[in-house]
């Protein structure tokens, strides 16, 4: 039989001095000093940051969103309508994309075109639902106002800066780990947030192609962790995971009972899978480009996420 190739996802266009970023709070409310860091960043690097009605509000009922479902889905969508923007980067996550998700306009959003997208925890929900809907490649990063540590951090600025100014390199590393169940895996990076990813099972379709899937999470123990790839397991969606990436699973109180939570509950799925990848809510938060195709090598002694 001849194997159906699927087109990859389009990258957006790299970005250039000058290029206008759009600074939005799609869920939780930013704090002004992370977000002038963010600011201060994306100045050092000759770009024009463009600050959302939202990042400078808190919702006045419900103090952890930054405004109404409607407020965040018409400054998300018209941030990526905006012809002088170039890239719409979240703010924080922080719960809350979820409940503005279906009132963004996404004929807007494709009539406009691909556009860098950036953010990571709860900004999982955009990078599967964006992704899908443009058909592109979106970047799990450092969120500008989150945590200043990952802004300060040398690795994690340099593969960020990389990922929007640079082309895609095939091959380029893009992070490294331990091998917990050996092999090599093919397809299509996708994934962010566990809680999340979980909790969208029902209304986000499963993967309908070889999928790389990555995962990172904070504040769960490893009951928890157990019920939700449990569920993932038992809908299916993970029919079409060729190989597992683990990243950060920080603010745990035993780290070895989650490696064996990993190692129980996909152990036995018959793919690759490596832990300890830098990317998550550490102070280290290595950019991936969500939608990319992607290679993983899983061998004792040395396990790695690369482009294709």
């Amino acid at each position: 039989m001849n194997q159906v190739l699927v087109p990859q996802r389009r990258w957006p266009e790299p970005l250039r001095p000058g290029s206008v970023v759009a600074v939005i709070a799609p869920a939780g409310p930013l704090r002004a000093e992370r977000l002038q860091r963010g600011v201060d960043l994306l100045r050092d690097w000759d770009l024009e940051p463009r600050l959302g009605p939202n990042t400078s509000t808190v919702h006045d009922q419900l103090s952890y969103l930054s405004a109404g479902d409607k407020e965040r889905a018409e400054e998300l969508t018209a941030a990526w309508a905006d012809p002088e923007v170039a890239a719409v980067w979240a703010g924080r996550g922080g719960y809350g994309a979820q409940r503005m998700i279906d009132l963004i306009d996404f004929d807007a959003l494709r009539a406009a075109g691909p556009k860098h997208f950036l953010g990571f925890s709860d900004i999982t929900a955009l990078h599967a639902r964006i992704g899908r809907e443009l058909d592109q490649v979106t970047l799990h990063s450092p969120a500008v106002a989150a945590a200043v540590a990952q802004l300060d951090d040398r690795p994690s600025v340099d593969q960020l800066r990389r990922m929007i100014f640079e082309r895609p390199a095939p091959g380029a590393e893009l992070g490294t780990g331990t091998t917990l169940v050996p092999g090599t895996g093919h397809g299509r990076l996708i994934g962010g947030n566990l809680s999340l990813v979980a909790s969208g099972i029902g209304v986000d379709p499963a993967p309908d192609r070889p999928s790389i899937l990555f995962l990172e999470d904070v504040d769960e123990e490893g009951y928890r962790v157990d019920r939700m790839l449990t569920h993932l397991a038992r809908s299916g969606w993970l029919a079409e995971v060729t190989g597992v990436v683990i990243g950060q699973f920080t603010d745990t109180d035993n780290e070895d009972q989650l490696l064996r939570v990993f190692a129980d509950r996909l152990g036995g799925l018959g793919v690759p899978v490596i832990t300890g990848v830098e990317a998550g809510h550490a102070a280290r938060n290595l950019t991936l480009p969500l939608g990319a195709d992607v290679t993983l090598t899983a061998e004792p002694g040395r396990a790695s996420l690369a482009l294709a």
